[in-house]
């Protein structure tokens, strides 16, 4: 499962939209395969992949990829590495600008201001990454509306 305050936007949303969830938590490259022989066994009809330091672990964003193109799964994924293994989207913070903000909070610092008293920021700007080879692999077709927010469409 990912992070409690994760769990509750993604199971409000959910809500918001009449769909209901799975939550398969994989531990171990070993559990993946069973993940998605539970989520083809229960009709999923999507897939979001949270963010988790185990994609990272070998050659995981691959596999998973794989297995949702496997399961003809449409899947949102937490970063742009996915979409370039060949996942249809992802939709994640832009990490320069995150960056950025991370260096002035810094150099408040540096400068004198205690950490507790710096005001807590989210990130203010996203990315939206899109495949279009994938989609049309999934028969789905992206609204032109949202390939022109996207910031990068791989054909």
């Amino acid at each position: 499962m990912p992070q409690p305050f994760l769990t509750r936007e993604l199971e409000a949303a959910a809500r918001g939209l009449g769909l209901t969830l799975q939550w398969h938590r994989v531990g171990d490259p070993s559990g993946l395969a069973d993940a998605f022989t539970a989520m083809t066994k229960k009709r999923a009809q999507a897939l979001a992949v949270t963010p988790d330091g185990f994609w990272n672990v070998g050659n995981q964003v691959q596999r998973i990829v794989e297995l949702a193109a496997q399961s003809r799964l449409p899947a949102v994924y937490p970063d742009r590495e996915f979409v370039k293994a060949g996942g249809l989207l992802s939709f994640d913070v832009n990490e320069p600008a995150t960056f950025r903000r991370f260096g002035f909070s810094v150099d408040r610092i540096f400068k004198g201001a205690k950490p507790g008293d710096l005001p807590v920021e989210q990130p203010t700007k996203f990315d939206l990454f899109i495949n279009l080879k994938t989609a049309k692999a999934l028969g789905l077709t992206i609204p032109p509306s949202v390939l022109t927010r996207a910031d990068e469409v791989i054909e």
